[in-house]
């Protein structure tokens, strides 16, 4: 059986494209599977793995979106993790939504959510030969100053301008909680994953390139 990687996150690991210049399927706004870093991955890493793409547009942590239901992770980790099983690796790309002003959660309470969304992961009997738990917290790349001057109204709107210092945090806090956790921990800013100068919180082509490229090197010496 080959070793099973899940990636669970949220619109970029969905794809969502958010310059139709930059995809080869514009009228999706969505990047393809041969654009996309978990198809990327996939290919970079060869048949003895199996990526499975868990992403969700919306997706956070542990908060709980009073407009739309079913878009944190903490409910729907269980279903998850068990329908993949054997995991060799949980790679948990997520906490840019979790700085939505309408979630009212500072940096500290997003790595708390973290942390929780861990230790249930870690809970789960569903990881490989010996049961020990393999979780990868990926910090996403924070939100770029250019959202202050974004002339797209809703997605100003939809996150709220104290997203931008937030997102700025987690990287730190999200290094803290992997370490109190015994987890892997990389930012994706680091691995040249650049958010594009359109909305300012969504992977470019190149974006989902390196980052795959980079996770590609990384996870063989995790398993």
């Amino acid at each position: 059986m080959r070793k099973h990687i899940i990636c669970l996150g949220d619109s970029n690991t969905h794809g969502y494209c958010a310059d139709p210049r930059d995809c080869a399927d514009p009228a999706l706004a969505r990047f393809n599977e041969e654009e996309r870093w978990t198809s990327l991955l996939q290919k970079e890493l060869g048949e003895d793995y199996l990526v499975t793409e868990e992403g969700l547009s919306g997706r956070t942590t542990v908060f709980e979106d009073p407009l739309y239901e079913g878009l944190d992770a903490l409910h729907y980790l269980f279903p998850c993790l068990k329908s993949h099983e054997p995991v060799s690796l949980l790679v948990i790309m997520l906490g840019t939504n979790d700085t939505k002003e309408r979630l009212g959660a500072n940096p500290y309470a997003i790595r708390l959510g973290m942390h929780r969304l861990v230790r249930k992961a870690q809970a789960i009997d569903c990881w490989g030969p010996g049961g020990k738990p393999n979780i990868l917290i990926l910090c996403p790349p924070p939100i770029g100053e250019g959202l202050r001057t974004c002339p797209l109204y809703e997605i100003v709107e939809e996150m709220g301008l104290s997203s931008i210092s937030k997102s700025q945090a987690l990287a730190q806090e999200f290094s803290l909680a992997a370490r109190e956790l015994g987890c892997h921990f990389l930012d994706a800013k680091t691995l040249g994953a650049e958010f594009n100068q359109v909305d300012f919180m969504h992977l470019t082509k190149k974006g989902h390139q390196a980052l795959a490229q980079a996770l590609a090197e990384h996870i063989p010496s995790m398993l």
